[in-house]
């Protein structure tokens, strides 16, 4: 399996990945953090969350990025800077200091590629493309779950251990819990790898 990560420019792979199995059902469509006010993420609903995430593909940069194994999409990872996210706000996820840092708060991996380690290359390749875009670090909000099982529809803000493994950092606890975890703030530096 050779998967390469590259940036979500196609809402049909975006929405294989994030879409609902009905266009009238209300899924999160990846845009509860991503949205910057939580009156537009209330009144954004059924086919309307699908076109607002087409219009965010359209946009430069794209809202995140995508797996691939071969031609067939088979994740997805939002990154996009925070200050263009509800994190801006987010009073349960602190804001550490005044370095424009990018958020990564979702990865997904499609049902039938599941635990294969897509998830680690939806990672690097999200710090990859915020790399790209100039982003002087990353930060990410995981559940600190010491290795327990955390449910499927609450693990696509992901494990500190999967953050960590990719040089990821804690840097402050959060006020933010889920699933029954503890969610943690981590960051990776990126200005000390130029």
């Amino acid at each position: 399996m050779a998967i390469e990560v590259r940036p979500a420019r196609s809402f049909p792979d975006v929405a294989a990945v994030l879409g609902p199995k009905r266009p009238d059902a209300n899924v999160c469509w990846c845009l509860s953090y991503r949205l910057t006010t939580s009156k537009e993420n209330r009144e954004l609903v059924g086919p309307a969350r699908g076109e607002r995430v087409r219009r965010l593909v359209a946009e430069e940069p794209p809202p995140g990025v995508l797996a691939y194994d071969g031609e067939e999409v088979v994740g997805w990872a939002a990154v996009h800077p925070r200050a263009d996210t509800s994190f801006a706000r987010n009073r349960r996820i602190p804001r550490v200091d005044d370095l424009d840092v990018w958020s990564l708060w979702c990865v997904r991996v499609r049902p039938g590629h599941r635990g294969q380690g897509i998830a680690h290359h939806l990672v690097a390749g999200a710090v990859e493309f915020a790399r790209a875009h100039g982003a002087p670090a990353v930060e990410a909000y995981p559940v600190d779950n010491d290795g327990r099982k955390v449910d499927l529809t609450m693990a696509y803000v992901g494990t500190r251990a999967l953050f960590e493994r990719a040089g990821f950092r804690k840097v402050a606890d959060t006020g933010s819990v889920l699933n029954g975890f503890p969610r943690v703030l981590l960051r990776r530096d990126l200005r000390a790898e130029r």
